[in-house]
């Protein structure tokens, strides 16, 4: 029976052949357009870790940094910790809460055979530490280096990129993402977050020339809503991805939930090119959605860290519920928007040797330190602290053994999940 049924208007054989083509080529732009997110792909493949060991070479570096009981006004301890290296190979760590004056040798007064502080020693909310290429660690930068923006408030720096000055300029500064919180009570005794900022710092002196906000939560009545961007970045094609969270009522809510923003690359300090996801797609303003985390069984800690492993995204973050004290998960995703898959067996890195109970001391804020992995291997920082509902207690602790809050290091390497 023929098919040409041109006379009548009708499709003919060419026409049926031009119409498929058509639609094929329609499909093969959309399916380019759209993000690769096929499980188990080339592309993008479920990943986690394979092994893990104590990095002590880094760890080390710090410990003789902080234990010079030569240094009158230099770091000796500090959590927040994250690094971006400079453009002339020497490295910056950036650290939240700090202590910084002179240490003594053991024994502490209690007898113990630990380097300690003085009850008395001041305390910074924010310091800067500079590496040199060779690993060593070579001074404190004047702290606070990001100044309170007003009574009772403080800033913590997060990540850091080193971005032109603007658009195609030759000329780089540090971009440092800092969150914005204000003294609180209750679940609040970590601050109430009020915003994220970005602060421009010089090169090579690595001077705070300005600091501008790009995200303010304070018009967002209820302070668990509100999320604080910057805890980790990843660059991916033409967009630097900014990661955040909430991080409020953790004794209801054992695990906080994730968020992402995206930046044109290189315009980090811009407010108006940051754009959010709001479940469908990225907006200007509205009510961001979240990428992971159910409240309960999934979710990350106040602090996590995202790394891209050829087309996979991979995040780490402290486990959900009294696990969260001790054990590092992973989740991974072929989009940073998700889906997030996980949480994949977790582990626990070591804790100080301090003669007390582990239960009273904490590992938190695991980070990537892109800089100083290679070779198959990715460095990871963790925080430690002691649990202590009194801050005047638990800063004792972390004084009479100035090791128990420092950050320590593992080396881990990914594999393929089967």
């Amino acid at each position: 029976m023929p098919v040409d049924q041109g006379p009548r208007g009708g499709p003919s054989a060419r026409g049926v052949w031009i119409a498929l083509l058509l639609v094929l080529a329609c499909a093969a732009v959309l399916l380019t357009a759209l993000p690769d997110d096929r499980e188990g792909g080339v592309a993008c493949e479920a990943r986690t870790v394979s092994s893990w060991a104590a990095d002590d070479k880094v760890t080390e570096a710090f410990a003789r940094y902080g234990d010079d009981t030569a240094r009158a006004d230099d770091w000796t301890g500090g959590d927040g910790t994250h690094s971006v290296r400079l453009p002339d190979g020497r490295l910056l760590w950036l650290f939240s809460d700090t202590f910084l004056g002179q240490v003594h040798a053991p024994p502490n007064p209690a007898g113990q055979p630990h380097t300690w502080r003085d009850a008395t020693t001041p305390m910074v909310r924010n310091s800067g530490v500079v590496m040199s290429r060779s690993g060593t660690l070579q001074n404190t930068l004047p702290a606070p280096l990001f100044p309170d923006p007003a009574p009772q408030q403080w800033r913590w720096p997060v990540a850091a990129k080193v971005e032109p000055r603007s658009p195609g300029s030759s000329e780089n500064v540090v971009r440092v993402l800092l969150w914005t919180r204000a003294t609180g009570t209750g679940p609040w005794i970590y601050g109430v977050p009020l915003a994220t900022e970005v602060a421009t710092l010089s090169l090579p002196d690595l001077r705070v020339e300005g600091i501008v906000k790009v995200s303010d939560q304070q018009a967002v009545p209820d302070p668990d809503k509100r999320v604080l961007y910057g805890t980790t970045t990843v660059d991916d094609g033409d967009w630097t991805y900014v990661f955040g969270g909430n991080d409020g009522k953790a004794a209801a809510r054992p695990a906080s939930h994730a968020y992402v923003a995206r930046v044109p690359k290189g315009r980090l300090a811009e407010p108006g090119a940051w754009r959010y996801w709001d479940g469908e797609g990225w907006t200007e303003s509205g009510k961001p959605r979240h990428v992971l985390g159910d409240g309960e069984r999934k979710g990350v800690g106040s602090a996590f860290t995202v790394v891209r492993v050829k087309g996979t995204y991979v995040l780490f973050t402290m486990a959900a519920g009294t696990q969260g004290l001790t054990d590092v998960t992973s989740y991974w995703a072929c989009s940073p928007t998700g889906p997030w898959h996980g949480p994949a067996k977790g582990f626990s890195p070591p804790l100080p040797k301090d003669g007390s109970a582990e239960q009273d001391m904490a590992a938190y804020n695991p980070q990537a330190h892109p800089a100083l992995s290679g070779n198959g291997r990715l460095l990871l920082s963790y925080d430690v602290n002691w649990l202590d509902a009194a801050p005047a207690s638990a800063q004792a602790n972390v004084s009479r053994n100035v090791s128990l809050y420092r950050p320590r290091f593992v080396s881990l390497r990914l594999a393929t999940a089967g």
